[in-house]
């Protein structure tokens, strides 16, 4: 089991504490539209600020090329202090004069957040040398931000490496990380995994490590219509991936050499255009006409796939079943939602779901709160799903000490 220091445990009384949080959120006519990230590490900030901490924000925000004063963190400054309750000063930099002026202006229990860390290009490159001036802002380091954990970036592994700052997760890493290790290291058997959107290309690596943990694997979403036509079925107008056709037909065949159980859908909705309230129809996944699209699973694969979730004591879920952006293409999507956040309420199922597209989903179900855990990381929890030690994490775990020999 990977080790990791406790925050609990961390002496930050007076001392300068960098958190890495991931401040970079929806921004609607200047103001924050969707603070869920920030609402994430509320908890680690007024922690750290209660203890006495001097705190000191680090983020990233959007792809500025170069300094940008419309990808400034100011605006997103002032949704933290409305979120922590408490005033959070602000830094027109994150290295040289203006933030080491503001470092040093902060008294015990005081927030800064500095500014974008990509206004500066050896941020994205993990460049070494400002890595360093980073870290002599600090004298000890939280990383709060599983979401851009998967980046080999100066604010999120340099800053440790260069430096030797103790490091630990926050709160709301320390949740994700803790879901993970349940879901894969410590599950309750059997384990079914969801696994939808539209291609297999960005889901290989997950679907290959998924065999390996799971005992259920269940494919939605158009990725689905690649697996029908390595079965030898007609997709009509569907999207589908003709290069990995064979790909898919390997992860079959993996599949029944380890006994697992794939579920694929047996029925579609389908039209003749992706289009909100489209004129639709449900079909065979034998009989999809060669102007149809399938657009989502049906009602025979919905009550099968429930059916399998009543069955399961884990689930891990990334990726839609269907077109859910567009009505009535979101049933599928929304229905299974429904049951696996029944059975979690129950106390039948531990659920683990995750990814943009996944998080959209279980909103528009309003399922979200329900289920077991629900993360945000997109990409993060995506590498991890793939059996990856994101970077951010890596620089964070202490080494085992050696056993002494015995003779």
């Amino acid at each position: 089991m990977p080790t990791f220091r406790s925050l609990g445990d961390a002496d930050v009384t007076g001392k300068r504490v960098l958190v890495r949080v991931d401040l970079n959120v929806p921004m609607q006519d200047g103001k924050v539209a969707d603070s869920t990230r920030i609402e994430e590490v509320a908890p680690t900030l007024a922690e750290l600020a209660d203890k006495g901490g001097k705190i000191i924000l680090l983020s990233h925000f959007d792809r500025p090329k170069g300094r940008d004063p419309n990808y400034s963190l100011r605006p997103v400054a002032a949704e933290v202090a409305r979120l922590v309750k408490r005033p959070v000063a602000f830094a027109d930099d994150c290295i040289g004069p203006k933030a080491e002026a503001a470092v040093a202006a902060l008294k015990n229990g005081d927030i800064v957040c500095l500014e974008n860390t990509r206004f500066h290009p050896g941020e994205e490159k993990n460049d070494k040398e400002f890595a360093k001036k980073l870290a002599a802002l600090g004298d000890i380091f939280v990383n709060d931000a599983f979401s851009a954990s998967h980046r080999e970036h100066a604010s999120t592994t340099s800053i440790v490496t260069v430096s030797g700052l103790p490091a630990y997760p926050g709160r709301a890493m320390k949740s994700e990380l803790d879901a993970l290790a349940r879901a894969f290291e410590r599950p309750e058997h059997p384990v079914t995994a969801i696994v939808g959107g539209a291609k297999v290309s960005t889901k290989l690596e997950l679907l290959g490590h998924l065999l390996t943990k799971v005992e259920i694997l269940i494919i939605g979403g158009a990725m689905a219509n690649t697996f029908f036509v390595a079965q030898g079925r007609r997709v009509g107008k569907s999207l589908f991936e003709s290069d990995l056709v064979g790909a898919a037909a390997g992860i079959m065949s993996r599949a029944q050499a380890l006994g697992r159980e794939i579920v694929l859908p047996v029925d579609a909705v389908v039209a003749r255009q992706l289009a909100t309230h489209a004129p639709s129809r449900v079909v065979s996944v034998d009989q999809v006409g060669a102007d149809d699209m399938i657009l989502d699973i049906g009602p025979r694969t919905i009550e099968h796939v429930v059916s399998v979730l009543a069955r399961s004591k884990t689930l891990v879920w990334n990726g839609p079943l269907g077109a859910f952006e567009h009505e009535p293409f979101d049933n599928g999507t929304i229905e299974v939602a429904e049951a696996a956040a029944e059975l979690t309420g129950a106390g039948k199922l531990v659920s683990f779901a995750g990814g943009g597209d996944t998080v959209a989903a279980l909103n528009a179900a309003s399922v979200k709160e329900r289920l077991t855990h629900v993360s945000t990381g997109g990409g993060a929890f995506l590498e991890s799903l793939e059996g990856k030690t994101l970077p951010g994490v890596r620089v964070l775990l202490i080494a085992e000490p050696s056993r002494a020999r015995t003779g």
